[in-house]
């Protein structure tokens, strides 16, 4: 069921202008959210229908490292299983994207260039946001002149807590602005909110509400490196947000869950949500995208015991 979103046309930057309407956003009822999430959540997929349902959730995978001790090596290496995630099945698809630090695009790039495998990049001071902005947008366009297809940025999130919604406002659009690529179609921007220091859902309603206007092609719910990260009453509240956004604006706007989505069963139960919530039209990855590293590694397995009938052990798959 949609809510009703009025006055969307007549919002603008200004403060006053963006208190006014997320404020009059409908509250988000906590109870009946985690109902409806723990209820779809229940629905079982079966054979065929189980088998399309783990291809797909491959093909939304943006494959990711984050972590300190990474390097070109180990980020060419994951690079080349978003490409051949199953090596020894050539019907297997590719992941959607390889997520990465900025200065390890370039590895990233070099590694899937031609394979329709994208490359994203976290930026903006990832993960806590706390830099200046001349900082935020340097780090932005080193990613994509190292060759960045999109760019997952964070929102300020204390600005945000503290009602400054023109700030979190602005600086989304100001890095939407440095995704620019001169002959080519912008770098795709995916607005991180940190679904797990909102606190409430409707800061969650509200922060995706604000991250789409300012124009956001994603929104995205945590950076991995915070508790609670993805949940599903959270990819709910979401996916309500960007089928309310179309229909008041005419507007797809894209989803991603990231951290914590390690098992086949949690991914189909998101893709399941997705359908009932937005509608078939978001089942692919254009339109949403998991944030995983070892999720991957669980949907090769399910997908393997499908086809032959026999469960393979943790070596069938290589370790990220």
């Amino acid at each position: 069921m949609s809510t009703s979103v009025a006055g969307v046309d007549d919002v603008t930057a200004s403060e006053p202008s963006l208190r006014r309407f997320l404020a009059g956003l409908p509250g988000v009822d906590q109870v009946g959210a985690e109902a409806r999430a723990a209820t779809l959540a229940t629905r079982s997929i079966k054979t065929t229908a189980k088998q399309q349902a783990l291809d797909t959730a491959i093909s939304m995978i943006d494959l990711t490292t984050l972590e300190g001790q990474d390097t070109p090596g180990k980020v060419r290496a994951l690079s080349a299983k978003a490409m051949r995630p199953d090596p020894t099945d050539s019907s297997c698809p590719s992941a959607a994207a390889v997520c990465v630090y900025p200065d390890l695009v370039s590895a990233a790039a070099s590694t899937v260039a031609g394979s329709g495998v994208l490359v994203a990049s976290v930026a903006t001071a990832f993960p806590s946001g706390r830099a200046a902005l001349d900082v935020k947008l340097a780090d932005t366009r080193d990613a994509i002149e190292a060759g960045a297809d999109e760019i997952d940025m964070v929102i300020d999130r204390g600005a945000f807590l503290t009602g400054r919604y023109s700030q979190v406002h602005d600086e989304i659009v100001t890095i939407k602005a440095a995704c620019g690529r001169p002959g080519r179609e912008p770098a795709h921007l995916k607005v991180i909110l940190e679904t797990g220091e909102l606190a409430t859902y409707d800061n969650v309603r509200r922060a995706s509400w604000l991250a789409m206007l300012a124009g956001a092609d994603f929104i995205k719910t945590s950076t991995g490196k915070i508790s609670p990260a993805a949940t599903l009453p959270v990819a709910l509240v979401m996916l309500e947000a960007v089928r309310d956004f179309r229909l008041a604006t005419g507007r797809m706007v894209g989803v991603k869950p990231a951290g914590g989505i390690r098992s086949a069963k949690d991914a189909i139960r998101h893709l399941v949500v997705v359908n009932e919530v937005a509608g078939p039209e978001w089942l692919s990855s254009r339109w949403f995208r998991f944030g995983a590293s070892s999720l991957l590694n669980d949907l090769l397995l399910q997908r393997t015991r499908m086809l032959t009938g026999r469960y393979s052990g943790p070596d069938y798959v290589t370790l990220d």
